[in-house]
């Protein structure tokens, strides 16, 4: 899918990745840029439409699909990440937090603009994924158990929504340069690298993404009998 002329929602738009998803689709010629964002105030982008948008609140998800029935490109960048362990009490906790937004608001969102996309031909979806999908290192690990399951969810919403002709895209990346994990001593790699890589790929037809050198070397060692994550954290 193309973004020229496609009408087209991000979720978490307001900054970091998703905001340079919405810049990149006004700059490929997308017809209109709808910004969500738990506080569209928050949206100060030029040229998109602010959406408020919490993807944990069924009230606004539905009101959002109702409203916005154009939407042709679905990118669901909306997430959260929190550093913890898996045996601090607050654990289960934390999951739940990460589990409603980083998986159920990806499902509400892709309930709600099924109809949506499939009334324009059946349009595509991108759902923001990680390298954390593939392996759990305990840094951040109710983070990386929500990404493994919308991965899984990716992969299933792919399937189900073929016979409607959408197109389903999973983004796997490391640390981004963004304010979420801007306390962190990593290697970074620019939103925009990422957003060009991804919206290239949406372009060559793909159903998935691997945004820079470490997401391509740790998939390409999943089958190894010493497979990453099987190895304890550096």
């Amino acid at each position: 899918m193309n973004i020229q002329d496609a009408v087209v929602l991000v979720t978490g738009a307001n900054r970091g990745l998703g905001l340079a998803f919405a810049k990149e689709a006004l700059a490929r010629g997308a017809r209109k840029v709808y910004a969500g964002a738990r506080d569209p105030d928050s949206v100060t982008l030029p040229g998109v439409i602010p959406v408020r948008l919490d993807v944990t609140k069924p009230d606004e998800v539905a009101a959002a699909a109702s409203q916005l029935g154009d939407v042709s490109l679905l990118i669901n960048n909306a997430g959260i990440g929190e550093l913890g362990s898996l045996l601090h009490p607050d654990a289960i906790d934390a999951l739940q937090r990460h589990m409603n937004t980083n998986v159920v608001g990806v499902l509400r969102m892709a309930q709600a603009f099924t109809p949506v996309l499939a009334a324009q031909g059946g349009g595509a979806m991108i759902n923001v994924l990680s390298i954390v999908s593939w392996f759990n290192s305990g840094f951040l690990p109710t983070y990386a158990i929500s990404k493994s399951a919308a991965w899984s969810l990716t992969n299933g919403l792919r399937n189900e929504l073929r016979a409607q002709g959408t197109q389903v895209l999973g983004l796997h990346m490391g640390f981004v340069d963004t304010d979420l994990v801007r306390d962190i001593q990593a290697p970074k790699t620019p939103p925009e690298l990422i957003v060009t890589r991804t919206l290239d790929a949406l372009a060559a037809g793909r159903s998935e993404v691997l945004g820079d050198d470490v997401a391509r070397q740790i998939k390409q060692g999943l089958s190894a009998d010493d497979a990453f994550y099987l190895q304890p954290p550096a």
